[in-house]
């Protein structure tokens, strides 16, 4: 995934009605911010900021970008500005609440509630270090939450498309935000030119790897199955465009699912299916399964509680805010 070589905003600026406090996470198509409105309450601001695409040195506000990038620049600046709008509509507890959007500095800014927690990358990474991993109970009463929002986000047309442990927020009591929509788009108008989704290996599925595949629901389930297997093995799924060559799946997941219920684990390998007819095709249908599991209706385990790991490693990336 690229990095995010531009310099950020300075902290203590004025902008859109909001001050920047700090930077909060970067990758690299934007850099976000944690500041405060008005009235003192704190929020996320997401500015789009390709790196690839656009230069900004220390101490500049704007950008440079050259004629060249100018106009694949615009349209990504388009695509954000329109996704903002589209998120500004959805209200649910498990998605991130886009409060505002607005122009500025020859960009686009989005604005986010701000909510305390760590993402479920981190969580898997602190278990790891214990020697332990994520507890079923633990595992469908996240996934139930996460499906619920997505079922939100899919409803509205909308396509996550980078879904992964690093892009699931879990708050101070344990539920679940979806955040870091960047790789978002509209399932209709694709007659336009747009930039290349982003997607990260091993929780893409095979055909975001495919110019001009048919994307729709079925390739953010692949990813929720990609996702489940993270915590129940501490590392991510083969990368689907390797599977294509030497599928090793089916024999990582039949080590790790001594652990967990068959259920759960007959899921999650219809899920990281490489035939996308072959997967649930609607999260309600893998919410479903969560709900009506063996221990559907455990509570989020204590670290007492959790399962030894066995030796698996990997999986620490700290969480990083991309589109």
């Amino acid at each position: 995934m690229a990095a995010q070589n531009n310099a950020p905003l300075p902290d203590g600026l004025e902008i859109g009605g909001y001050r920047i406090v700090k930077k909060i996470a970067s990758g690299g198509f934007s850099i976000v911010y944690l500041a405060y409105d008005g009235d003192g309450n704190a929020v996320a601001i997401k500015e789009y900021l390709p790196s690839a695409l656009a230069l900004r040195q220390p101490g500049e506000l704007a950008p440079s970008i050259s004629k060249a990038n100018l106009p694949v620049f615009r349209i990504g600046l388009k695509c954000f500005f329109e996704e903002g709008r589209a998120l500004a509509k959805i209200v649910h507890p498990n998605v991130v609440r886009v409060l505002n959007f607005f122009r500025a500095n020859d960009t686009v800014y989005m604005v986010m509630a701000y909510e305390s927690g760590h993402s479920l990358q981190e969580q898997i990474s602190r278990l790891l270090a214990r020697g332990q991993r994520a507890g079923e109970g633990f595992i469908r009463q996240s996934f139930k939450g996460v499906c619920g929002g997505l079922r939100e986000v899919h409803a509205n047309k909308l396509l996550h498309l980078d879904l992964k442990p690093a892009n699931i927020y879990l708050r101070t009591d344990g539920t679940p935000l979806l955040l870091d929509f960047g790789a978002a788009r509209q399932t209709i108008n694709t007659d336009v030119p747009t930039l290349a989704p982003m997607y990260t290996p091993g929780f893409a599925a095979p055909e975001l790897y495919a110019k001009g595949a048919t994307l729709g629901p079925w390739t953010d389930i692949y990813s929720i199955g990609a996702a489940i297997y993270a915590c129940m093995a501490g590392a991510p799924p083969q990368p689907a465009d390797q599977r294509r060559g030497a599928d090793e799946m089916a024999a990582r997941i039949n080590k790790i699912g001594v652990a967990y219920s068959a259920e759960l684990v007959a899921m999650v390998r219809a899920c990281l299916a490489m035939d996308p007819l072959a997967r649930p095709q609607s999260v309600f249908a893998v919410q479903k399964v969560l709900q009506t599991g063996p221990s559907a209706h455990a509570p989020a385990p204590t670290p007492a509680q959790e399962a030894p790991m066995s030796g698996w490693r990997g999986f620490v990336n700290r969480f990083r805010g991309q589109t």
